[in-house]
């Protein structure tokens, strides 16, 4: 289980550096017949990148990406099912993020609620999971609790902040900061989503080492 953690720090590296390097070199992209450029890291959401000349390549890191971290995050899946009510919440939604992403990478911008479906599987609803799995290991594991509490409250207040002012007339004209809160939001879902997966191992082997002695 160690090692198949690890994959949700893969899926998550593979995704930030796609968006990253396809940003710096996205000519623009045409979304329902217009043509929306040159790209802005500022003002431009993550998914206008996968329409255009880089779109089969974001696409492509939006489904493998998602795949890693799905694969990832069930590998943790005993540890959080033997602690009750909320650890079994938290992971199930937890493991939406993997699927999010993956719809995400299967219908682009040109297919607006599929993607939007994607999108709110990816962020909001795994941040309510990291909340939840914070809650479960309060008390045993109090620092492993706090990062899910925090990035679990992070995410979801960076959420609301990127829904109320994302514009897409202004995105299109490079005009807000919604792209920039946006990719902070993937920035700390995705780290507290690593940090839970790759934590939960090292919280776990203690007791299973106890429980050999015993």
């Amino acid at each position: 289980m160690r090692a198949l953690t690890w994959l949700t720090v893969a899926g998550a590296a593979v995704f930030t550096v796609a968006w990253i390097v396809l940003g710096a070199v996205s000519p623009g992209y045409e979304l329902f017949g217009n043509r929306i450029a040159p790209y802005s890291w500022i003002s431009q959401p993550v998914s206008g990148l996968g329409l255009g000349v880089t779109g089969p390549w974001m696409n492509a890191a939006f489904i493998v990406g998602g795949l890693l971290v799905l694969a990832g995050t069930l590998a943790t899946a005993p540890f959080w099912w033997h602690r009750g009510g909320l650890g079994r919440a938290a992971i199930v939604l937890k493991s939406l993020s993997g699927v999010g992403m993956v719809v995400c990478g299967a219908f682009t911008l040109e297919s607006m609620m599929l993607h939007l479906t994607g999108f709110l599987l990816a962020v909001p609803l795994p941040a309510v999971g990291f909340a939840l799995a914070g809650l479960s290991l309060r008390r045993e594991h109090s620092g492993l609790g706090l990062i899910g509490m925090v990035g679990g409250g992070a995410s979801l207040v960076l959420f609301a902040i990127f829904m109320a002012i994302f514009d897409a007339t202004g995105a299109g004209g490079n005009v807000g900061i919604a792209g920039l809160v946006q990719r902070v939001l993937i920035v700390v879902t995705l780290a507290t989503l690593s940090t839970l997966a790759v934590g939960s191992v090292r919280v776990a082997a203690p007791a299973r080492a106890l429980a050999v002695h015993a």
